[in-house]
């Protein structure tokens, strides 16, 4: 498993599920010889999207961002039209590193589509129970709201298997709110409406998690939105005014969703990196050799 020590954090990936998603649908409007060029596309016209949550661990707790795509949460059908490579083996992974999921405090949920809230919840016989029983759920209120009473698009995406186990464990903010010194989720909308952020700060640095407005570091360019998104031209606006911000201030940047890095940090012009740590373990789809 991938670690990042960031002063007094220590991030790590787990094993949260791989999926091959459309690469039209990832990348929108943008042209695919463009696309191509920054991230690997198999002969399905998919791209390898990981699902791996982050751990924080930091000041005697921890952290989780988002959940994984769940494990026997998905039909036939479903594992099929998502790409479903591998799913979540959280305990697995935590197992490894000498935790298990009642260890978890706090997770910090982005968003709650079904491929970061599905790990929420796990099959205990023919009951669904919470995965992480003693932590605190931080997620929008906006997006708690539409989890609980999706509209006829987002009912696709927002189950009530995810949700209704875990709903005591649920604390919702508005705007933004600071978790823990140097933890602080903050509202963006966009990819959905209640999507969220986090910035982790530490002595004057800062990591920032773009979730799925930025979902890989290809993503980078403002006007690379998804057709996943609900808000298309919010996400624009956030991720302009984000990307401004950190490219001048020197932010890293981290990622769920990104097959081929856990962190990124570019220089000013946001043209080179200047500092990065790839994903170990190897993706399934790489760059074809001419």
């Amino acid at each position: 498993m991938d670690k990042l020590h960031f002063h007094n954090m220590t991030l790590t990936w787990l094993d949260g599920g791989v999926t091959s998603l459309d690469g039209g649908a990832m990348f929108g409007v943008v042209p695919k010889p463009l696309w191509t060029r920054k991230y690997p596309v198999n002969e399905k016209n998919q791209i390898e999207c990981a699902t791996e949550p982050i751990l924080i661990q930091y000041d005697g707790k921890n952290y989780l961002i988002d959940s994984g795509v769940g494990f026997n949460k998905l039909n036939e059908k479903q594992l099929r039209n998502y790409g479903v490579t591998e799913e979540s083996a959280i305990l697995e992974s935590l197992e490894k590193i000498g935790l298990t999921a009642n260890d978890i405090d706090v997770v910090l949920m982005t968003h709650l589509h079904f491929d970061h809230a599905g790990g929420l919840t796990r099959w205990e016989g023919e009951e669904l129970v919470p995965t992480f029983p003693n932590a605190k759920i931080y997620t929008t209120e906006i997006e708690w709201e539409e989890m609980r009473n999706p509209n006829i698009r987002s009912r696709n995406t927002y189950w009530k298997e995810n949700w209704e186990p875990v709903q005591h464990q649920v604390e919702t903010f508005k705007d933004s709110i600071v978790v823990a010194p140097g933890i602080e989720m903050i509202h963006t909308g966009g990819h959905s409406d209640g999507h969220a952020i986090i910035k982790l700060t530490q002595n004057g640095e800062t990591l920032l998690h773009m979730a799925d407005i930025m979902p890989t570091h290809a993503h980078q360019n403002p006007l690379w939105v998804m057709a996943y998104d609900d808000y298309p031209m919010t996400s624009v606006f956030a991720k302009e005014k984000l990307m401004k911000e950190a490219l001048s201030q020197g932010y890293k940047f981290i990622f769920y969703h990104d097959a081929y890095y856990r962190m990124i940090q570019w220089d000013e012009t946001g043209k080179d990196i200047v500092d990065s740590l790839k994903r170990s373990k190897e993706a399934y789809i790489q760059f074809q050799k001419n």
